[in-house]
């Protein structure tokens, strides 16, 4: 049988995927988006009920890409007729003279994000149930909230379908060879493409070597927690509490966040932004709960209306690059084949502009924005030939 031909293929279908996927066929290119697992699957690190959406940042390129991806969140939302976001603020603590704390105040104020600076004499007055830390200063960026994870990908991947995409799950991809028409083969079928799109998160150790590409990957496993607020709704949705980021926690090297009790109703979400390196396909084996150990104390510390032992341990898995900076970038042999790639557990929200970029790469465009601190070059990384 003669393999089936596309514009485009997109390998994986979570929310970088389907979000290129989306933006290749609403630019009227036929496009066949590609997973391994059954969809809808909990495997990767698009699944789960909310996300934190924000422009709080340190790095400008990342505020200024957030503004437009908001748009296109609203846009996403008229196209599926579904509620995808909820305005909740953003509450940010950390060292009042501490770097990274600075650079985010500045970068918000530099893109008129708007944002409450929050006293200490009145913080607790503001925010209730949480005791900011001595020497931390606190902002909250007022039109950050929540995303509605698995519902944002379902409406992509409904959109993208709705302008004639194809999505074939149960597709794991063994080989890929690359040519003027890429050919991609499944365990279940052979299909070409003028070109390729590599989304492939956890995965995507797996899928580059097929390209004769190796990057610096590492993939994590996060203890996803819930905890029991002591008295029901004091860190409600409903009750406007917000999502939080503690910059530099006294008890850990990385952040710390959390959003307020919605999916599970009496249970606070709260998270340490890192975890232990783990095999994607073997999970469930590796079961360092040091990261919980970290979130007890704080609770202890700071969040005193929760019990500090959690309700409800789920997982993800982040695909982390050493510099926690995504890869956005055509392959460095074959400039038909496109890699999203390493979105280092800061990504979903990004997903609108990422698809946009990536489809713009693939479709030979200049993309819209500078894609230099997303380099492949800046890990000094030479194609190791695995073909």
């Amino acid at each position: 049988m003669a393999p089936e031909e596309y514009d485009c293929i997109v390998i994986g279908a979570g929310i970088q995927g389907s979000f290129t996927a989306y933006h290749l066929a609403k630019n009227k290119k036929k496009t066949l988006l590609l997973e391994q697992f059954i969809l809808p699957h909990s495997r990767g690190s698009s699944h789960g009920q909310t996300r934190i959406i924000r422009k709080a940042y340190a790095e400008n390129f990342y505020a200024s890409m957030m503004g437009e991806s908001c748009e296109l969140w609203t846009l996403l939302e008229k196209e599926a007729g579904v509620t995808l976001y909820r305005r909740t603020g953003l509450l940010v603590m950390g060292p009042e003279n501490g770097k990274d704390f600075q650079l985010i105040k500045s970068t918000i104020q530099s893109n008129r994000v708007p944002a409450v600076v929050l006293q200490r004499h009145e913080f607790s007055q503001h925010i209730p149930n949480v005791n900011l830390t001595h020497g931390d200063a606190a902002f909250v960026e007022t039109d950050a909230g929540v995303l509605y994870a698995d519902r944002a990908v379902r409406a992509a991947q409904m959109v993208f379908q709705g302008h004639g995409g194809v999505i074939k799950d149960r597709q794991k991809v063994v080989q890929i060879e690359p040519g003027s028409m890429v050919t991609v083969t499944t365990g279940s079928g052979v299909y070409r493409a003028k070109s390729l799109v590599i989304t492939a998160g956890p995965w995507a150790s797996r899928v580059l070597p097929l390209t004769g590409l190796q990057l610096p990957l590492k993939v994590v496993r996060i203890n996803v927690c819930y905890w029991k607020e002591k008295v029901p709704g004091s860190y409600s949705v409903t009750n406007r509490f917000p999502c939080f980021i503690q910059i530099q926690p006294k008890e850990a090297e990385h952040d710390i966040y959390g959003l307020p009790s919605n999916e599970y109703p009496g249970l606070m979400k709260l998270c340490y932004h890192m975890g232990s390196e783990t095999d994607p396909d073997e999970r469930d084996r590796q079961t360092d709960r040091s990261d919980v150990d970290i979130l007890s104390r704080y609770i202890s510390r700071c969040f005193p209306g929760l019990v500090p032992e959690p309700a409800v341990v789920e997982s993800c898995l982040y695909t982390v690059t050493p510099d926690h900076h995504f890869v956005l970038d055509r392959h460095p042999t074959y400039s038909n084949i496109v890699i999203g790639a390493g979105f280092s557990g800061h990504g979903f929200k990004f997903g609108p502009v990422v698809g946009k970029v990536l489809s713009e790469l693939s479709m030979g465009q200049v993309p819209s924005y500078d894609l230099s601190p997303f380099s492949i070059r800046r890990f000094h990384t030479q194609p190791k030939s695995a073909l």
